[in-house]
């Protein structure tokens, strides 16, 4: 029988992480699952918790939280796979999420489901699909950070850190408001240096999505066609525009239709190096903070790193 280790941010989505446990605990004892489930209690804990699971023979870590948790729970994962790799151990061990968070787009790029119930009926039926992860270099982070479904430098990045000040709203309503307040904050783009695959572009860019994922602030979708296991990024480049123009492109990121757009450039690759020219950069991975005000970010996409516990396609029809 397969061991869990449920890795729970009570904090998430203020307290709706701890408010989940008892209904969590009762499904998985349903289903007869074998589980040990833990808090996390400061910044970067869940991927340290995660790590030592893996590395105590736990088959199975489930974040439970938004997308910060789950990209700890994934770091830890991924150093834990890479310490097993440098010893020449292939001791693999899989990823959940059941989605408590705010904005939950590290979860619906893998293909869960925000319902806890179908989640926590995936874990017990295990049905899995490797994906890709991306590796970040640059910033608070120059030795790297692994991410899930996306890096945000520019616009959105700004969009998140405001969204996460927010106190009285939470999910998407708290996106569309940042994004309202981001307007008036940031518009004046970066001139940046955009470097993929063997193409450069330099323009004053006011947004760069790089995507493993779909989506990123729970609704706008950057990447509309992204596939976390295709073996590329997509990306979803942005010139810079007036305020008026930036809230008409708002309902096209919506819909997932902004390719149409004269100012938006959709491209694939697998390394992406972004540099600011004039101006700072700042960004985020996974909602989590890059930094505000960088100079240079290395992006890498690592093909078929991880198992994730999903819903098989029947169940979520």
């Amino acid at each position: 029988m397969s061991k869990y280790k449920i890795i729970v941010n009570p904090t998430a989505s203020r307290g709706a992480g701890e408010q989940a446990i008892p209904h969590i605990e009762r499904m998985l004892n349903e289903y007869d699952l074998d589980f040990d489930l833990v808090r996390t209690e400061r910044p970067w804990h869940a991927a340290e918790l995660a790590q030592e699971a893996a590395t105590a023979g736990y088959d199975v870590v489930v974040a439970v939280g938004g997308d910060g948790t789950a990209n700890e729970v994934l770091n830890g994962l991924m150093q834990a796979k890479r310490v097993s790799e440098s010893a020449s151990q292939r001791e693999e061990c899989a990823m959940g999420i059941l989605c408590v968070g705010r904005g939950n787009d590290f979860a619906y790029g893998m293909g869960i489901p925000i319902d806890l119930e179908v989640g926590c009926r995936a874990l017990a039926q295990d049905h899995r699909r490797t994906v890709d992860v991306g590796r970040v270099a640059g910033g608070l982070y120059p030795e790297g950070r692994y991410f899930g479904n996306g890096v945000g430098i520019g616009f959105d990045a700004v969009v998140g850190f405001e969204a996460v000040k927010m106190t009285r709203l939470t999910g998407f309503p708290s996106y569309i408001v940042a994004v309202l307040k981001t307007v008036f904050l940031y518009y004046k783009a970066p001139l940046a240096k955009i470097e993929y695959d063997g193409e450069t572009i330099t323009q004053p860019s006011l947004m760069i999505s790089i995507m493993n994922g779909q989506r990123m602030g729970g609704g706008f979708y950057m990447a509309p066609d992204g596939k976390p296991d295709d073996g590329t990024f997509d990306l979803c480049i942005a010139h810079e525009v007036s305020r008026p123009r930036i809230f008409g492109l708002i309902p096209h990121f919506m819909r997932g239709t902004q390719a149409t757009q004269e100012p938006i450039k959709m491209e694939q690759a697998r390394k992406v190096v972004v540099t600011a020219v004039e101006g700072v950069l700042p960004a985020h991975a996974d909602g989590e903070t890059l930094c505000t005000t960088g100079q240079r970010l290395e992006m890498e996409l690592l093909p078929r790193q991880i198992e994730i516990i999903c819903p098989s396609p029947e169940d979520v029809e």
